[in-house]
């Protein structure tokens, strides 16, 4: 099992910048593709960032290209996603997740996730 807790949210003006944590328990993260989603009110959770297992891969949903960028840090277990210049269309709360195996971009594939922190960016 993994557990994951994410943490870093919280109310920003727009044009700021938010950094999002992901710690893992329970088991290693370093065999464990990580994707960050969001889900707005009324709305699907959809993909925003994930970085392979092996950390040399990364992608970004089109929305956020340029002003996120997803990190892992294998000795303290925990994936992070600096957000900058944000709009407040990102207002959500963010889930990160975690699947076994290579690059995933729908909910389905992944098996743990976290309980979300909200991100509220004001305008």
């Amino acid at each position: 099992q993994v557990q994951l807790a994410e943490s870093g949210g919280g109310v920003v003006q727009a044009g700021g910048s938010l950094r999002l944590s992901c710690a893992a328990s329970g088991r290693t993260l370093s065999s464990y593709t990580m994707g960050w989603f969001r889900q707005a009110p009324g709305k699907e959770r959809e993909f925003v960032a994930i970085i392979h297992w092996n950390g040399r891969v990364t992608e970004y949903a089109y929305s956020v290209k340029g002003r996120c960028a997803i990190s892992r840090d294998y000795s303290k277990h925990t994936v992070s996603l600096q957000m900058s210049s944000l709009k407040p269309e990102d207002t959500a709360v963010y889930y990160c997740a975690a699947r076994a195996g290579g690059l995933a971009y729908v909910v389905q594939e992944y098996r743990y996730w976290g309980q979300g922190t909200q991100v509220t960016v004001s305008s």
